[in-house]
């Protein structure tokens, strides 16, 4: 998962750049990175590290430009290395520069295709390299000496018409403008919005509305599945259909827990979808135990605390702040190796006995993933003094991996997975476990917006929406995934994945 922004503006963008990538910190802290155009001259500067430890003064007086895009970045299969940060570039046609979310289920056989067919190199084992690549190939192919908004608008339909899986991508033409484009069942999110200036109009493109609202531009709306938004470096927008639209099924997970709850996101706000995933998971709760002896609410920050509150307020229950945290530990869903996600749990959270002391306590989390948090943490509210603790989460059981930009780790390595709920509930050390019913967690976000019928909910389900998913590629996701898969790789060895480039050399 990754945080994206792009703007043109009638004056410096660095500044805003830096302001916005800081208010999508959540989606990802591994490595951050801005491009600017200064009248056709690149300026970059990326790296591993959060937004304020890559931009020094010095490197932002650098970052001249109207027009410019940004991103945060969280590890994934890939690696972490700094070559991993984005944005891209290539330097044909015009100089492309891109940043993107989400992934490609079937970048290995576009980097065959694109070393074989589009004599295009790939450098990495980044899908993003591959989708810049895919969008250079069909820029290219229209052969102009100056690109128009056709010109881009055909060459993000022929990136719809190769690429498949889930993904949103902003792409700055050097000197000409900036592209935002989602895919066609818009399962990542991507919005844009303006606002006035002395010189005219000004637009922004970026993940969450929250980077809009930072920055003091008006939300327009989201990106439509399968739109581009075309901003040349006029100021002048343009916006297209650029394939046939599939069923619009937003990604659920991002209402669960990446979203900031202060976002809107394909009309429905977050904040309220939250609210009700604790109402229908307090509805759940009485049905399933009207005689419970719960004496107090407790959320584990942050992203429970909405749902948390609600269901406390449903109930009719104390709701108490149990845990203090670290502000300045990462999130643990997203930390590479077990071992690490073990040790930082302790630093993160630390309980406040007097919300513990004989009382039964019920735990609300947003999901639980690999069960090594709960575990830890109801441990932790047992040795506070607890009597009983329960553990609600907001979402269903995890049960399989994410193909489409969120790096949910193998299966093997998820606690649901083929476990009854009875099961999990020993495992994590719980009195009684409780989870939200699939129904009602797309309930929760489908009453924000009726239009949205269906959400993409694979992790929960196993249905995947492109449909070209099937055991072969998952198991070849696992090899990639695995904690074992991982360690591997930092320690220099390689998984059956790691270098597509050296598979199409292979291959010749």
């Amino acid at each position: 998962m990754c945080g994206l922004v792009g703007v043109v503006s009638s004056k410096g963008v660095g500044v805003c750049l830096y302001d916005a990538l800081t208010v999508l910190q959540h989606r990802g802290q591994d490595a951050a990175g801005i491009m600017t155009c200064d009248n056709g001259k690149l300026n970059l500067r990326k790296d591993n590290g959060l937004v304020k430890d890559v931009f020094h003064n010095r490197h932002m007086r650098r970052l001249t430009g109207q027009m410019g895009i940004g991103h945060v970045r969280y590890p994934t299969a890939g690696g972490s290395s700094p070559a991993l940060a984005q944005p891209f570039y290539v330097n044909s046609p015009y100089g492309l520069s891109l940043a993107h979310n989400g992934n490609l289920t079937n970048s290995k056989e576009l980097s065959r295709d694109l070393f074989k067919e589009d004599l295009r190199h790939i450098n990495t084992d980044s899908d993003s390299e591959v989708l810049l690549n895919v969008f250079a190939h069909e820029l290219q192919r229209r052969n102009k000496m100056k690109p128009m908004p056709e010109d881009v608008f055909a060459a993000v339909a022929g990136v719809h018409n190769r690429c498949r899986g889930g993904y949103v991508a902003i792409v700055m033409l050097s000197g000409y403008g900036i592209v935002g484009f989602r895919d066609r069942n818009g399962i990542r999110p991507l919005v844009f919005g303006s606002r006035k200036s002395v010189r005219g109009t000004e637009y922004m493109i970026a993940s969450e509305s929250v980077a809009l609202d930072s920055q003091g531009f008006t939300l327009e709306r989201d990106v439509a599945p399968g739109e581009a938004v075309y901003i040349d470096v006029n100021g002048n927008l343009h916006t297209q259909i650029c394939t046939q639209q599939g069923e619009y099924t937003p990604c659920i997970f991002e209402h669960v827990y990446f979203a900031r709850p202060d976002s809107l996101m394909d009309g429905i706000s977050v904040y309220k979808a939250r609210l009700r995933m604790g109402e229908k998971l307090a509805d759940k709760l009485v049905r399933l135990r009207p005689d419970h002896d719960i004496d107090v609410v407790i959320p584990i920050p942050d992203t429970s605390r909405t749902s948390a509150m609600e269901l406390a307020n449903s109930l009719g229950l104390k709701y108490r702040e149990g845990f203090v945290k670290n502000r300045y530990i990462g999130r643990t869903f997203i930390m590479p190796g077990q071992a690490q996600r073990k040790k930082s749990v302790r630093q993160k959270l630390n309980a406040i006995d007097l919300e513990f002391r004989g009382k039964n306590v019920l735990l609300v989390d947003d999901s639980i993933v690999r069960g090594t948090t709960c575990k830890q943490i109801i441990q932790m509210a047992r040795d506070a003094g607890a009597n009983k603790v329960y553990f609600a989460s907001a979402s269903p059981a995890i049960r399989y991996p994410n193909v489409y930009g969120i790096d949910m780790p193998a299966a093997s390595e998820l606690i649901a997975s083929g476990k009854t709920e009875q099961e999990i509930e020993k495992l994590i050390g719980a009195d009684w476990l409780i989870y939200q019913d699939l129904d009602d967690l797309t309930a929760a976000a489908t009453e924000g917006n009726p239009k949205i019928k269906q959400f993409e909910c694979s992790v929960f389900n196993g249905e995947y929406i492109t449909a070209d998913v099937d055991e072969v590629y998952l198991k070849r996701l696992e090899n990639s995934r695995s904690d074992a898969a991982k360690n591997l790789k930092k320690n220099g060895g390689g998984t059956e994945d790691q270098s597509p480039v050296a598979d199409l050399h292979n291959d010749a």
